[in-house]
């Protein structure tokens, strides 16, 4: 009997212990498994920090790469009563435009951003649609010029006061109802002072026009804001605002010069120092109806650095009625833009095709349009256009050589 419960006694100490013994080995397995488990969500959290960074790295990266766009301007788009009356539609009395400009719609359309000088106004059929001296153009070209492919238009001109302070107020309705962009003139003091900025593939651009005066029509009194006139002051206060606003390139339309010269004059000149002077990259010049040469330069800034900088003084009509010496022949200037990872502007390319405002005569259906003088040149040598013949031939080839002779070859 007492042997029995000795044993008992045994068998229980021995559970105590094996009990014992299993709780602390419980206890350091359920530790190590914590140690584990906290390892792995320390690995997982540091896998997700390095994933974060190197996506971040990613970015950063394709955020330095180059961008290149392409900039093309047109010279002034005018309309006598020729171009008006050779887009009326009897059928429908409406106007259509469009044919002007089948050219070349395609190589206008592939350029990153258009801008032209818009030298008429849109003041509305009941002010008479009329040609040289005071012009006001049916809506329909505005719609034209848009399905071609120009973004932004130039309003600055001696011809902006055409149709009073009621013709630019129109106009530049009408622009916005079409989506073309516009500068030069405004309907307010707030709008003169709201600078187009406009963001290309990541090239930010600051628009502005000047113009040297109206052509001898006062403008309005208590609203001097309506156009920009080619003041000093007013254009280094528009330019300062452009580099407060941290734009890449400033591009400045300006309307000067002297009708029917081939050679720019001093005034042009100077003013082209002041606005490269003041940072200005781009200068596209109007007013003298005719081409007029381009220089491109390095501009040296105030921090010892450098920069390029392009003027041409002036691109001629784009479209016109006009019969003078060299004012159916012009160009489309085609300017290849870069921002260099580090965010520096060059002008790496300087192009451009010479056109020629071919006009069939008195009469003739769709009897403007604008030519690609190369291509129809290339075209008619080897039989597949028809549309000129010998004479129109032989004056592209003339005119193709004035242009070569005034822009470089």
């Amino acid at each position: 009997m007492m042997e029995k419960q000795k044993v008992t006694k045994k068998s229980k100490k021995q559970r105590a212990k094996f009990l014992k013994l299993a709780s602390v080995f419980l206890v350091i397995m359920l530790a190590i498994f914590a140690i584990e488990i906290g390892q792995h969500s320390n690995q997982e959290q540091t896998d997700l920090v390095s994933s974060s960074i190197e996506k971040e790295n990613i970015v950063a990266v394709e955020e330095k790469k180059s961008v290149t766009i392409h900039l093309m301007a047109i010279g002034d788009a005018m309309c006598h009563s020729q171009n008006f009356k050779d887009a009326y539609q009897a059928s429908t009395k409406t106007y259509d435009f469009s044919h002007v400009f089948t050219n070349i719609r395609e190589k206008v359309g592939a350029a990153d951003i258009a801008i032209g000088n818009l030298e008429t106004t849109f003041a509305g059929a009941e002010k008479g649609y009329s040609g040289f001296p005071t012009f006001n153009t049916p809506d329909a070209l505005g719609y034209a010029l848009k399905d071609m492919g120009v973004d932004v238009l130039s309003t600055a001109n001696n011809h902006s006061l055409d149709k009073g302070y009621s013709g630019i107020v129109r106009t530049l309705d009408v622009l916005d109802e079409i989506g073309v962009s516009h500068m030069g003139t405004y309907r307010s003091s707030e709008e003169q002072n709201e600078l187009l900025i406009k963001d290309v593939n990541g090239i930010k651009f600051a628009f502005l026009s000047f113009t040297y005066g109206t052509n001898g029509i006062p403008v309005p009194k208590g609203k001097e804001y309506c156009i920009n006139l080619i003041d000093e002051t007013l254009m280094k206060k528009q330019i300062d605002q452009a580099k407060a606003e941290n734009v890449d390139v400033i591009c400045v339309s300006m309307h000067w010069g002297d009708e029917y010269k081939i050679k720019q004059n001093a005034t042009q000149e100077r003013l082209a120092d002041f606005l490269f002077e003041n940072e200005v990259d781009i200068i596209l010049g109007s007013h003298p109806h005719v081409l007029e040469p381009m220089e491109k330069r390095t501009i040296r800034l105030a921090d010892g650095t450098t920069k390029d900088g392009f003027v041409i003084y002036s691109l001629g009509n784009f479209i016109s009625a006009q019969k003078q010496e060299n004012t159916r022949n012009t160009i489309l200037l085609d300017l290849q833009i870069t921002k260099n990872p580090e965010g520096k502007i060059s002008i790496d390319k300087v192009e451009y095709t010479p056109l020629y405002v071919y006009d069939k005569g008195v009469g003739k259906p769709e009897r403007y349009k604008i030519l690609d003088i190369r291509q129809t040149i290339a075209n008619y040598e080897n039989g597949t256009d028809t549309s000129i013949g010998a004479t129109t031939y032989k004056t592209l080839q003339t005119e193709l050589a004035k242009i070569e002779s005034i822009m470089g070859n």
